[in-house]
């Protein structure tokens, strides 16, 4: 419990750090702060090379350069599923019965302390790093030398745990590197200049940032990038839609009801916009901080399931589980959330707030620092946390944690969790300084109460409608019953090996 303690309190620390009052609601400063240098009181035969090396290395990475918020879920889940993917894997073979997603790699004498494990660990999270965030090569290479000078990144000895877990990292990013997500850029029949996570599938949004002629569809967001600097936002990897999923084959099959609430023809597209504005009018400062808690992945999703193991007293091989079965269910959540989000392409609260009350005063949050304000004009109004770069319905970060508290829940065998997350006075990401006003305790006493917290967050925080949240509240905890079916058949043995993803075809209709 001290060491998740400490960890929790030095990422936030760091992610806080970012952020200051001349930078609200901007992204933090591009340049990466310094990476952790390895540990050197990290001790292989009694730690958690996870949690102790990988993940303090990892995590500046993607608070720099991959998501600043920690929050655009798609390139986050895919880091934070492969890694766990090559932790079990690695790990594996170490078990009297599993078997890796992607490798085979026989069966190890039952480990007497950590060393072996920890050490293949390191190196199949190094290949996948290396694999994903090949420009970062010299945070992985240091992640390695807590090993000692020169470690062996080549061999695939299986009588050694070097070679177990390069293998395994190989493994997986054979097995992945072409699954649909365009990870080298070359997908489109691109054959010079490559550019990775593009769009192939054709997608063009009904709206611009400058014209909302289509008042149920999405439109692109105008927001600040910098001193000066905007952006018009683009629909983050709508090829999601189309990843090959762990547990599943076809994404178009789940049961996502249209939102009909978005139809201008009816009374419920005013109703939904209010319901949003009379949230934002009443935003309390936990509500403020649950709002930017669940919009960090790496805080609401990979440190409750840090939390649930490190407080349960969990082995390293029963931590690398949990956190792979978690990360599992999220990403498949997601996929199937895209292929709906591409299918329905709704209106974000922002444009329809914009549209029905035009330049008409309206009561709601101000803005950072203001409060709550009565004379807004609703074409300035903004949600408290800026929207993702995707669709509104349906919510992607509720069916994420529905996913992921499901596949909790599965794994322990009841609903307990009793998380309690410190929030700081001034901490806030967004109010720097301002919220929360003192300090506060965010708890999660059950699986359920965070789930149900997590989507409520967004229509709090005015990124989505009621609707989008109850949707993903009902449809998604089959995505956390799947991945812990298919999690129980690798325990078993019985899964059968995976060949090389090639993601799906993309339907005729999103080319036309």
């Amino acid at each position: 419990m001290k060491t998740y303690k400490k960890f929790l309190s030095a990422i936030l620390l760091f992610a806080i750090s970012l952020c200051g009052p001349a930078l609200a609601q901007l992204p933090p400063p591009t340049p990466m702060p310094p990476l952790p240098p390895p540990n050197p009181a990290f001790d292989k035969t009694t730690g958690n090379a996870a949690t102790e090396v990988i993940i303090p290395t990892v995590a500046p990475v993607i608070f720099g350069y991959v998501s600043p918020s920690g929050g655009d879920a798609p390139l986050v889940l895919r880091i934070t599923t492969m890694i766990t993917n090559a932790w079990f894997d690695a790990t594996a073979p170490y078990h009297e019965t599993a078997v890796g997603v992607y490798t085979r790699l026989g069966r190890q004498p039952e480990p007497i302390d950590n060393s072996e494990m920890n050490v293949a660990i390191l190196h199949a999270s190094y290949h996948v790093l290396s694999s994903l965030l090949p420009a970062h090569q010299p945070a992985w290479d240091g992640m390695l030398e807590i090993l000692g000078p020169n470690p062996d990144v080549e061999t695939v000895d299986l009588t050694t745990p070097e070679g177990i877990g390069n293998a395994a990292g190989m493994g997986v990013v054979a097995g992945r590197v072409h699954d649909g997500m365009n990870q080298l850029g070359d997908e489109g029949d691109r054959d010079f200049n490559p550019m990775p996570y593009m769009d192939y599938t054709g997608y063009v949004p009904a709206n611009t940032a400058y014209e909302f002629r289509r008042h149920n569809h999405w439109q692109p967001d105008l927001q600040r990038a910098g001193i000066g600097l905007y952006k018009v936002q683009q629909f983050v990897t709508p090829q999601w839609a189309l990843t090959e999923a762990y547990t599943y084959d076809d994404p178009s099959h789940f049961d996502f009801q249209r939102p009909f609430d978005s139809d201008t023809s009816g009374p419920l597209y005013r109703q939904q916009a209010d319901e949003v504005l009379a949230a934002s009018a009443n935003l309390t400062d936990e509500q403020k901080a649950l709002s930017e808690l669940f919009d960090n992945k790496i805080f609401g999703l990979g440190f409750s399931a840090l939390f649930a193991s490190q407080s349960r007293g969990h082995s390293l091989m029963e931590f690398v589980q949990l956190d792979f079965l978690t990360n599992m269910a999220a990403f498949d959540a997601g996929i199937a959330v895209w292929y709906a989000k591409r299918e329905y392409d709704a209106v974000r609260p922002f444009s329809a707030i914009q549209y029905l009350y035009g330049d008409s005063p309206v009561t709601a949050w101000g803005g950072p620092g203001q409060g709550t304000v009565s004379d807004l004009p609703a074409s300035q109004w903004k949600a408290y946390l800026e929207e993702a770069d995707h669709p509104e319905y349906p919510s992607a970060s509720t069916c994420f944690c529905h996913a992921h508290a499901e596949s909790a829940r599965r794994f322990f065998g009841d609903d307990a969790l009793g998380w309690v997350v410190p929030t700081p006075a001034g901490s806030s990401r967004i109010e720097p300084g301002i919220t929360p006003q003192s300090d506060i305790a965010l708890a999660f006493p059950t699986w359920t109460e965070f789930a149900e917290d997590c989507g409520q967050s967004r229509v709090w925080a005015g990124v989505h409608f009621q609707a989008a949240v109850d949707e993903s509240a009902r449809v998604c905890p089959v995505f956390g019953e799947m991945a812990y079916d298919y999690f129980q058949s690798l325990m078993e043995g019985t899964a059968a090996e995976r060949p090389p993803s090639d993601g799906m075809e993309v339907p005729w209709e999103w080319r036309h």
